[in-house]
């Protein structure tokens, strides 16, 4: 075994080895959770347990990953491919793959993403006649999940179109035999509870259950939790009350704070000891987190001593909050010779980045922002993907329409819209439709026989795909160059740079489906796959540059020199916060902010804030007030640009002068 059990500390140590029954393990930031996981997994595997009964859950596959390449490096590779570790959805899909049949669909439904969902509500705001009303396709989306996951009703959305669209979505998913996110959960859930030999079946698979950031689930995953876990109740939860910051998503911090009403008597570990940061970030944290009422007591405890003093700096307005964080990154990279990457900028919302990337691009200094387009949304690539999905499932109404006329050839907007309206009359799906003798006699002779072409065309591959045991990858590129695809992506590139990433792009999804088909997976489990990636995941660690990041994506990430800005009334905490009584929320988000740091922590805060071209007065946080000062030093932005230079200051410049002089 790779770990050594005596490196673990008290609390570490009882995690790993407390295996059976309810286990609550109340993991602080930066206490070493990922590694006591991991070797509590490894545990299990020495001590016997089975490895294919052991169940891991985590929020990301990017977590999932991680967990399981740890693993393995603890016991074998063998036993690290028998577990199972996976996300919630990856979970549930693998639940509904066995027994949806039950709840009434076909074994074969179709997943779909973000961008699946957008198109088919387009689709129904037109057909609804919500086009003049300028209905948001995300707000829409919005609400619906919020319906699911609460576990209410459409007919109690007030809005009589909105709530309309939401019911048309919900039929148009049925008769597609497809289900969105929020449906694996819902559907896994009721298939475990309606169905008692499923969950018999699933409780003798996993006798062993983890589920990690257990501060983030909703009350519906809470509910498939309990399902899948039977007596003698060998659940193991992990996660940090205090780190709760997705209330505004679903997640409910009960779950975590009232752990003994779900599972019986459980033995609840503190681990509190902090590797991350220094004793200055760390006691200031704690001064603000214990203002929260009805959090677990614990505190966390530094192992590193000292460390520089926070600063809290009030500035006059955000511009001159950015250009001095700016320059003072720019010095500090120069004088000491820290990388880029070691600088974070933590933001409340995104509308604060502005004024900060004009400063970064004035001064040349390279900068990512989490949170750019992710893979599966570029628009090639969901071409590509919605022609697989056509492979997978003729019926799938949203992906034939995306690729009907992409490339262009000859079946047009007017064709697409009286298929559409045909298969609706006579309730068939728009393939089956373009098979009907009586609505293809009303088509033109040109229109026609390139209907009739596609249909050819897309049977042809789709035998080829799924039933020849031919390499998918293969077969792919062979359909791409048959129907010009490259070329016609190509055409509507404005530069060679972007002509070269789609080029990728395309690259990218064939040679994922030669490598899929290589292991032996069939097309379905490739877009299930593909569904299920976490494509909003920003692998950070690949991008150049200092990182401009919102709190909430900063969560589980640390860096050693860390700005936040921001620190106002009506941003943190939030204006609605206030309102709707989640201020507790924001505080832990600051929280998690001011825990980000490993080094040194910067804090500021403006007296005017430019907003569309106006200047709006802003008052301090309530939350400065909370934070101790024993480490905290509170500094005027006036005071600091009107000091004089120091000797070595002067020195420096003048140096930095012959430098760019050339001596």
């Amino acid at each position: 075994m790779a770990f050594d059990i005596g490196s673990l500390n008290a609390g570490q140590r009882e995690a790993v080895e407390t295996l059976d029954g309810p286990v609550l393990i109340l993991a602080g930031a930066g206490t070493g959770k990922t590694r006591t996981v991991t070797c509590r997994i490894a545990q299990m595997v020495q001590s016997g347990i089975d490895p294919s009964s052991i169940l891991a859950v985590t929020f990301t596959n990017k977590s999932a990953v991680e967990m399981r390449e740890r693993a393995i490096d603890m016991v074998t590779r063998e036993a690290g491919e028998l577990m199972t570790i996976c996300t919630f959805h990856s979970l549930c899909v693998r639940i509904l793959r066995e027994g949806i049949e039950k709840l009434g669909y076909k074994k074969n439904f179709s997943i779909y993403t973000g961008s699946d969902q957008t198109g088919l509500i387009r689709q129904l705001i037109v057909r609804k006649g919500g086009g003049v009303e300028k209905v948001k396709p995300a707000e829409i989306l919005s609400q619906i999940s919020k319906c699911k996951n609460t576990g209410g009703s459409i007919d109690d959305i007030q809005d009589d179109l909105v709530a309309s669209i939401a019911q048309a979505y919900k039929e148009e998913l049925r008769a597609q035999n497809a289900v969105d996110f929020d449906d694996l959960l819902i559907l896994a859930e009721k298939l475990l509870r309606e169905h008692k030999d499923v969950r018999d079946q699933l409780r003798v698979k996993y006798k062993y259950v983890t589920v990690d950031e257990f501060q983030d689930t909703n009350g519906l995953q809470m509910r498939l939790l309990q399902k899948l876990v039977g007596p003698p109740y060998n659940v193991c939860v992990v996660g940090d009350d205090d780190q709760s910051i997705y209330g505004w998503r679903g997640a409910e911090s009960a779950n975590i704070l009232e752990f003994e009403k779900f599972f019986p008597n459980p033995k609840i570990i503190l681990l509190e000891m902090n590797y991350r940061s220094s004793e200055a970030v760390i006691h200031t944290a704690n001064s603000l987190i214990k203002k929260n009422i009805g959090r677990r007591e614990k505190q966390l405890k530094h192992t590193i001593q000292g460390g520089h003093e926070m600063r809290l700096i009030s500035m006059p307005g955000n511009e001159e909050e950015a250009q001095f964080i700016c320059e003072e990154i720019h010095e500090i990279n120069h004088k000491e010779k820290r990388e880029w990457e070691e600088f974070a900028i933590l933001f409340r919302t995104n509308m604060q980045s502005k004024s900060i990337e004009e400063a970064l691009r004035a001064l040349k200094i390279p900068y990512r922002m989490v949170g750019a387009q992710s893979f599966y949304d570029r628009r090639e690539v969901q071409d590509l993907m919605a022609y697989l999905m056509l492979f997978c499932n003729l019926d799938s109404d949203v992906s034939l329409l995306r690729v009907l006329n992409a490339p262009p050839r000859g079946i047009g907007a007017k064709t697409a819209m009286l298929l559409t309206d045909w298969s609706r009359e006579k309730d068939l799906s728009v393939w089956q439709a373009m098979g009907d003798i009586e609505i293809l006699d009303q088509l033109g002779t040109k229109t026609k026989k390139a209907v009739d072409a596609f249909r050819e065309l897309i049977t042809l591959y789709k035998e080829r795909m799924i039933t020849t045991g031919e390499n998918m990858g293969v077969v792919f590129w062979e359909f791409l160059k048959e129907i010009e695809f490259h070329d016609w992506v190509n055409r509507g590139c404005k530069t060679e740079n972007e002509q070269t990433q789609r080029a990728e792009s395309i690259h990218d999804v064939v040679e994922a489906l030669k490598d899929a088909s290589d292991r032996k997976k069939d097309l379905q489990k490739f877009l299930d796959a593909a569904a299920l990636t976490n494509d909003k995941d920003d692998d950070i660690e690949n991008q150049k540059g200092v990182c401009l990041i919102t709190l909430h994506a900063s969560k589980g990430l640390e860096f050693p020199l860390v700005y936040l800005v921001g620190l106002e009334q009506n941003i943190l905490p939030h204006q609605r916060s206030v309102s709707e009584g989640t201020v507790d929320e924001e505080r832990r988000l600051l929280y998690v902010g001011i825990t980000r740091a490993k080094e040194r922590m910067t804090l500021s805060y403006c007296a005017f804030r430019q907003k569309y071209k106006e200047k709006h007065s802003c008052d301090p946080s309530m939350f400065i007030k909370e934070l101790d000062d024993k480490f905290l030093v509170n500094i005027d932005y006036e005071d600091v640009m009107g000091a004089e230079s120091s000797d070595e200051e002067v020195d420096d410049f003048f140096s930095d002068m012959r430098d760019i002089l050339g001596g």
